[in-house]
């Protein structure tokens, strides 16, 4: 689904309302850097690793059930840190993902580290009041393609014991849908970046009728890095022809590819809302 222009309206919209909630809290509560990765793992562990592989979690506190968004932040997979989102709805715990980077991190060591935070809340969550069966993996560029790899390729969640299909849903925000650009350079690849790949490190190769839910967000084709909508356009038709029967597609006009991170959130915000009763096969 492309949407109009009326979109700028609705994520105005939502913007002035975040920024009310904001000043107005609803009961929450938050815990900061929590390792993800298990004791001995840690132990293990470099100390880039270490200080690096850690989540910030913010919950609300006066409801339990509630479902859970991980988010994993942009930057290319050589920047940016752990942030929280601002979604319209404080029933909704938000996990801040901090992972490793390039070149302090070989590849896929930023794969791994999704998934084990992933796995971490999944396991964790129903201690602060959530519902295992109602968590969401979500990010932002660099971060979308990592929400996107470890929800449609199952061996990442694999080790940690959880299968992919557990998820609740998928919400990629302008991910690369072919191999990422950085990814091919790390493995070698000497074509040029705008040049697509679909290897094992593409979401696009793992397309299939029986994913979770999945709602991919972009911003407008004529502003956005280029050739990112229509690789999310691609997987959308790709996995609604494979039959799958959840798939979100939005283009949001009037947003380049660092404005649809925060475009994004009502489009999220419904999605999460709309797929957490949903029942686990």
């Amino acid at each position: 689904m492309k949407t109009n222009v009326l979109s700028i309206g609705l994520t105005v919209l939502a913007i002035l309302k975040t920024s009310a909630q904001v000043s107005s809290p609803s009961p929450s509560g938050h815990i900061n850097d929590v390792a993800y990765y298990d004791p001995q793992a840690i132990h293990q562990a470099d100390e880039y690793q270490k200080s690096q592989c850690k989540l910030d979690l913010r919950y609300p506190t006066n409801h339990a059930g509630f479902a859970t968004v991980v988010w994993f932040h942009g930057g290319g997979l050589t920047g940016g840190r752990r942030h929280f989102i601002n979604l319209n709805d404080p029933g909704i715990a938000v996990a801040a993902v901090g992972y490793r980077l390039s070149p302090k991190a070989q590849h896929p060591a930023y794969l791994e580290d999704a998934a084990a935070a992933t796995a971490w809340v999944i396991k964790n969550i129903a201690q602060y009041g959530g519902d295992s069966n109602k968590v969401f993996v979500a990010g932002h560029s660099a971060g979308g393609y990592l929400c996107a790899m470890i929800g449609m390729d199952p061996r990442w969640l694999a080790p940690h014991g959880i299968s992919n299909l557990q998820l609740a849903g998928l919400i990629p925000v302008s991910g690369q849908a072919t191999t990422h650009f950085h990814v091919k350079k790390l493995r070698g690849d000497t074509g040029k970046q705008y040049r697509p790949l679909i290897d094992e490190f593409a979401p696009l190769y793992y397309c299939a009728s029986n994913l979770p839910p999945i709602c991919m967000v972009v911003g407008e084709r004529k502003l956005e890095f280029k050739c990112r909508v229509e690789e999310n356009d691609l997987m959308a038709v790709s996995l609604r022809t494979l039959g799958h029967p959840n798939v979100e597609f939005h283009e949001l006009a009037g947003l380049n590819h660092g404005t649809v991170g925060t475009g994004a959130m009502p489009y999220a915000q419904q999605f999460i809302e709309k797929f957490s009763s949903r029942k686990k096969p």
